[in-house]
């Protein structure tokens, strides 16, 4: 895939206990993984990680297991995809590029890998912040007409295989594209070249099948951690700042409250956005992070 919206970076292809990872890597300083969300790829943060960089911040995209160009060694089974899984990865992906403590910053499906990684591996995560999501199991404590609709494709790709494999399958381009239009509320947000590598990675089988088990893994085995992470009251150690669109404000109760229950350090803003922040509000997602980023240093 093109990387060229990634200028002054280099690209790696790291292989991990289960999975062979593709990520862009540059700047120098404080190290700073970004982590996209469905159904994108590294390309999402086009315009975020070069103005890190320019702030001083080694920055590592990486395509999650399975999603892009990177590919889980054993890709079947919700365990394969489970967050918890997909921290292990970016933990061995930094460990191998010389980094063994860090920011994590996740919109969508990579702010629920990273908050997985800072429960999990707390040495290792110096700050997290959470791009337009919170915890997985407040959404099914929360779940109704409204979010059903909106989010359909929660329940649709974690049917049992291979029903939405084979769906999927007749048309993979045109419903790439009307999720991403749907996600972007209509507005022409995207980059061609990103667009191309979204369309490059959908029309590939396997990967549609990593979406999938992903959102299988959310019904089951995420789920099950974290309910046994908020009964046993594990909370997030490290410094936390929630992004969020302005339309999630009218939610009860507020998500920064929610956020509260998971972590003692808790700090957010929010913007007139679409869900895809790092393509949609760059500026407004760069301004919040720099001063979060080096206060947490």
């Amino acid at each position: 895939m093109d990387d060229s919206l990634f200028e002054g970076f280099r690209t790696e292809r790291v292989r991990t206990s289960g999975a062979d990872l593709r990520c862009v890597v540059g700047g120098s300083g404080p190290p700073v993984l970004l982590l996209h969300g469905y159904p994108q790829s590294r390309h999402a943060w086009h315009r975020v990680a070069p103005s890190l960089v320019a702030k001083g911040f080694t920055v590592v995209a990486p395509d999650l297991r399975g999603y892009g160009e990177s590919t889980a060694l054993d890709p079947d089974g919700a365990e394969a995809y489970s967050k918890r899984t997909l921290a292990r990865d970016q933990v061995e992906l930094m460990q191998a590029l010389g980094f063994t403590r860090f920011a994590v910053v996740g919109h969508d499906r990579g702010a629920r890998v990273g908050y997985r990684l800072a429960l999990d591996h707390p040495e290792r995560v110096s700050a997290y912040a959470s791009l337009t999501v919170i915890p997985t199991i407040e959404i099914w404590d929360r779940v109704n007409r409204a979010f059903a609709f909106n989010a359909y494709h929660w329940f649709f790709l974690s049917q049992p295989f291979d029903l939405p494999e084979r769906l999927l399958a007749g048309d993979p381009d045109g419903f790439l594209a009307w999720t991403l239009r749907k996600m972007a509320d209509g507005r022409d947000i995207y980059d061609p070249r990103a667009l191309a590598a979204y369309h490059a990675a959908f029309r590939d089988p396997a990967v549609r099948h990593a979406m999938c088990e992903d959102y299988r893994s959310a019904m089951t085995v995420d789920a099950e951690a974290e309910s046994a992470d908020r009964a046993g009251g594990r909370r997030l150690a490290c410094p936390v700042l929630v992004l969020l669109p302005e339309t999630s404000l009218a939610a009860s109760p507020h998500p920064l409250d929610i956020w509260r229950s998971w972590a003692d350090d808790v700090r957010g803003a929010s913007v007139a956005s679409s869900h895809m922040m790092p393509e949609d509000v760059p500026d407004f997602v760069v301004g919040q992070l720099v001063p979060f980023l080096n206060g947490a240093r």
